[in-house]
């Protein structure tokens, strides 16, 4: 027709860059996130006080902690190679008595490793054949005691504890089965994980665990409020990211501060500083932790939706972080809870964490052992990424 426009319109036009032509789909998404992971960084930089923060948290904070805290002994497990099964060896087994010990498990000799390597047993005792004919006959049997010095609050106390009872069972049982003098069993201790009993090791590992958990939450958290504060979230939302690349940046952000953090930490503070051993792979434990930040930042986001103001998602924190940290497993065994409780925590991300970051750092344990916590960390934290991106998205669309 003469007149009409040869242009077509938009309902008939041809595919453009948008529609094929263009980069693909997964380099905007990579390219937004990127772009974004640096204003976050950015953003961070500016927040001095966070930043004081963090310095101090992976730093003198850790070494406060090595050097402060102590331990009871509470439930400790305990395994036994009765290789005797005399009266003398019952006698000495019925003296572990709760609260302080579980009752004695009996184990094969084969099984001593496995369970002492799967940190399943505090303490593993190994009457020798013959041990009452030889107390009752004078001549000093050795009683092999095996502890693993990870769980530091149980051991040192443990040891102790357990010597006393070996000396009050065989007085008492001489006494009662002979006349002569009790002769003292010569009780042979093998400390394994930490050899000194250095209680700093113990209590700076774990500050390092549970700031780790902190940190990431209240980094993430604080960053969202931040942008809501500070005005720039509605420039945010009239950018043309999606969602789920907001949500990201701040995780691979805040969880690369945390893990560069972590690594100074450990091989700074730990290592040259408390002369702590580590065991294991140190990368290894930070690709742990990183699959771990991935629950821990999307939590803090996801208190940040449900947060007004910093104040707000200050109590917020205290009541999910603090708990979610004291019945993990790092201060209170597991074994010391109800069952239902323990039950319960095997679904907490935080629980899988403390059990494979003890593993790694401390018993030097690899992939081999430690993927199965990995896959539940990831998968749960996976989860609650989705959960969160949902509330996420719903925040954003109430800010519009």
């Amino acid at each position: 027709m003469v007149g009409a426009s040869s242009t077509p319109s938009p309902a008939t036009a041809g595919p453009g860059p948008a529609a094929g032509k263009g980069p693909p789909r997964w380099r905007g998404f990579a390219s937004n996130v990127w772009n974004l992971v640096g204003k976050e960084l950015i953003s961070l930089w500016r927040d001095r006080s966070l930043l004081v923060l963090v310095v101090y948290a992976f730093s003198l904070a850790i070494v406060l902690q090595a050097n402060g805290m102590k331990h009871d002994l509470n439930r400790a497990t305990v395994g036994v190679v009765d290789e005797d099964n005399s009266p003398l060896s019952n006698a000495i087994l019925n003296g572990f008595l709760p609260p302080r010990f579980q009752r004695p498990v009996p184990l094969a000799p084969q099984d001593v490793d496995k369970g002492m390597d799967s940190a399943r047993y505090t303490f593993v005792l190994n009457f020798p054949p013959d041990f009452q004919s030889d107390v009752l006959a004078g001549r000093s049997p050795s009683v092999q005691l095996l502890i693993d010095a990870t769980a530091l609050m149980q051991a040192g106390l443990g040891a102790n504890d357990i010597s006393a009872i070996f000396q009050q069972e065989v007085n008492q049982f001489v006494l009662r089965h002979s006349e002569g003098v009790a002769t003292p069993v010569d009780l042979q201790i093998r400390v394994a994980f930490n050899q000194g009993l250095e209680s700093s090791w113990f209590t700076g590992t774990m500050g390092l665990i549970t700031n780790i958990t902190m940190l990431s939450v209240l980094l993430a958290g604080a960053a969202l409020i931040r942008e809501r504060e500070h005005g720039t979230l509605e420039h945010l939302l009239v950018l043309p990211v999606r969602p789920s690349e907001i949500m990201l940046a701040k995780i691979l952000a805040n969880g690369a501060v945390i893990l560069v953090g972590a690594a100074f930490s450990i091989v700074v503070v730990l290592k040259w500083g408390l002369g702590m051993g580590i065991a294991g792979s140190i990368p290894l434990f930070l690709a742990g932790a990183a699959l771990y930040l991935f629950f821990t930042a999307s939590l803090g986001i996801f208190l940040g939706t449900l947060s007004g103001s910093m104040p707000q998602f200050g109590l917020l924190f205290f009541l999910t972080v603090l708990p979610m940290n004291l019945l993990s497993g790092g201060f209170t065994p597991l074994e010391s809870m109800p069952v239902w409780m323990q039950t319960a925590m095997q679904f907490s991300p935080s629980t899988q964490f403390v059990a494979f970051a003890q593993a790694i750092l401390y018993r030097g344990a690899g992939i081999e052992t430690v993927w199965p916590r990995f896959a539940a960390t990831f998968g749960m934290g996976l989860l609650f990424f989705a959960v969160a991106l949902a509330r996420f998205r719903t925040f954003l669309a109430a800010q519009q």
